[in-house]
């Protein structure tokens, strides 16, 4: 007696929701989408930069940290260097388990408006004057 996924004549089960509702975007996805729209803010801020910078996300940083970081960072800036861009990488599982209580959009905003003003020389003030 073979066994088949339509046991009792319901027919094949499909996926719960569509791919274009909600409840199919990925925690991943979500950040990635945090990090996109939290980048757009800083558009005016950069002016004419704007395009020689990259933003990106990745799930951890390397196993190799640098010498003068003593926890666990939760993004790094690396400067343009030739004919690279200047590149913003967070790091989405070392901002979520710091966001206690897992609401990590203001900690991925303020991550940000760091690396940005690091990025430009200047205060973080001057990259987000309604900061905290």
């Amino acid at each position: 007696m073979s066994r088949h996924r339509d046991r009792r004549g319901r027919g094949l089960r499909g996926p719960l929701a569509e791919p274009s509702v909600p409840a199919m975007v990925t925690r991943s996805q979500a950040f990635d989408d945090l990090v996109a729209d939290t980048a757009q803010r800083f558009r005016n801020v950069l002016g004419r930069r704007w395009s020689a910078v990259e933003f990106a996300v990745e799930d951890v940083p390397p196993s190799d940290p640098a010498g003068w970081e003593e926890a666990v960072p939760l993004a790094r800036l690396w400067p343009a260097q030739g004919n690279l861009p200047a590149r913003i990488v967070i790091y989405r599982r070392p901002v979520e388990t710091a966001a206690r209580g897992g609401e990590h959009v203001d900690l991925v905003h303020e991550v940000m408006v760091e690396q940005v003003a690091l990025l430009l020389g200047v205060d973080p003030g001057e990259v987000d004057p309604d900061r905290r």
